[in-house]
């Protein structure tokens, strides 16, 4: 059945405490345009957990939200975060025979009659999974060294670290002492303590594989940074990841500025395949995205399973989707990066069309111009195979690579030559391109324009000196 809702989560994470109420609130938006929409919660523990309210209705592409309570609880959850046993069923369809106008009193009863008036109707029905999270579990999942449970934890709730207060931070560092590993958990998390350098370093590096520079970049040493580049700024952790991967996760700006000016790879990959750019867009940290572009960082690269690059990863979590999704106002941090990113791609489309004014103002902008589609083409590339000079001339005067190669190792000269276009290839050999650069086939641009007897372009290269 065709998607009729969009949900702020398809998850349903309870911040547990003992012996009291703990609630959540799920917020669902209509896409239907032409009817109000019914919606119906249904759980398969009601002895646990109450909705409210159990079913309604939402206007046309509107919001509703429910609530989910857990009733007071006197034990741990048996299993968390995870709770296999407890679930909800959301139902929806579309219901032009009823009134969103009704009291939201009766509302709700009017619904669930309707609803069971007919039970086989057509419904799109969501699963929602329960998670237990919250400091109350953290802390006793970290008392027990239970690294699964506590990066399980972390994971659905990053900020249950960062945000506590010192007291209770304190705590949790003694707490976990005696486990390394999740010490290592915590500390990348954010987990802030004042304590003497000595008592982590050994925990962090032993637990991680950080090196001094993972452990400056991890906490925004940018001085500290400076010094100790000198050995090297590619280092690895276990993870495979390098000081820049941990800046940029973590929003160090200023420490990921001077690893990038020490020469930092920004398109290196740690194990799982994601760039320092995938963890920025993640974030959705337009300033470390920014900056990173404006070091060359290629957006279009995969994780590991190829499923997502920085690009992907941005449009999956909203960054930069129509206003009334992201809400900006209410959701701090959720940065517009999407357009950031995805100028790489508009500078190609310009280069392909021609258009100077357009192109002139991307890249005015810091725009990335070195962006490449799924062949390797970059805007170079396509400016010269079309023989538009005016737009190479802009390209290369904007510090575009004219030694670029594409997916089999065409440079721009290789196709300003297919393209026929004797000013063009005038046009990159003056701006220094390589006359005797070769395919992977082995062709070089002479090669080209006289398989093509093109005899003009021939004539100028043997006059430059091709070989």
């Amino acid at each position: 059945m065709e998607k009729l809702i969009e949900l702020s989560d398809h998850e349903i994470r309870i911040d547990f405490a003992l012996g009291c109420k703990c609630r959540t609130n799920i917020r669902l938006k209509s896409l239907t345009s032409t009817a109000p929409l019914a919606f119906k919660v249904q759980t398969s523990s009601p002895h646990k957990f109450l909705v409210n309210p159990p079913s309604g209705l939402v206007p046309p592409l509107s919001s509703a939200t429910f609530q989910i309570v857990l009733k007071p609880q006197s034990h741990l959850p048996p299993t968390f975060p995870r709770s296999p046993s407890d679930r909800f069923l959301l139902k929806t369809a579309a219901a032009p025979d009823l009134s969103d106008e009704s009291p939201e009193a009766n509302q709700s009863d009017i619904v669930n009659r309707w609803f069971n008036s007919a039970p086989h109707r057509p419904t799109y029905d969501v699963k929602l999974k329960v998670y237990f999270v919250g400091p109350f579990l953290l802390t006793h999942a970290v008392g027990a060294g239970d690294f699964e449970a506590v990066r399980s934890i972390i994971k659905r709730q990053r900020s249950v670290v960062s945000e506590l207060p010192a007291g209770e931070a304190e705590s949790l560092y003694r707490a976990a002492s005696q486990s390394p590993d999740v010490m290592g958990l915590l500390l990348e998390a954010g987990l802030r303590v004042d304590v003497r350098r000595e008592l982590y370093d050994d925990v962090r590096w032993a637990s991680r594989g950080w090196t001094e520079l993972h452990v400056a970049a991890a906490f925004d040493r940018p001085e500290e940074v400076e010094k100790l580049i000198g050995a090297g700024v590619e280092c690895r952790d276990k993870e495979g990841r390098t000081p820049l991967h941990l800046a940029a996760s973590k929003g160090h700006l200023g420490s990921a500025k001077v690893l990038v000016s020490a020469g930092a790879n920004v398109d290196a990959r740690s194990k799982d395949g994601r760039t320092a750019l995938f963890r920025a867009a993640t974030n959705g940290d337009r300033r470390m995205v920014e900056m990173l572009l404006g070091a060359g960082a290629d957006p279009t690269i995969d994780d590991v399973d190829h499923c997502r690059s920085a690009i992907d990863v941005a449009r999956d979590k909203g960054h930069g989707s129509r206003k009334e999704d992201c809400d900006l106002g209410k959701v701090p941090g959720l940065m517009d990066v999407l357009k950031v990113l995805e100028r790489g791609e508009a500078v190609l489309h310009a280069a392909r069309r021609g258009e100077l004014d357009v192109l002139e103002s991307l890249l005015e902008k810091g725009a990335a111009m070195n962006f490449c589609d799924q062949y390797g083409l970059t805007a170079l590339h396509v400016a010269a195979i079309k023989g538009n000079k005016d737009v190479v001339m802009m390209l290369v005067e904007f510090g575009a690579v004219v030694e670029c190669q594409d997916s089999e190792g065409h440079t721009p000269l290789h196709l300003a030559v297919e393209g026929g276009s004797v000013e063009t290839v005038e046009v990159l050999i003056n701006r220094g391109a390589n006359m005797n650069a070769k395919t992977k086939k082995g062709a070089t641009p002479l090669y080209i324009a006289k398989l093509m007897e093109y005899e003009d372009i021939t004539q100028l290269l043997l006059d430059k000196g091709a070989a």
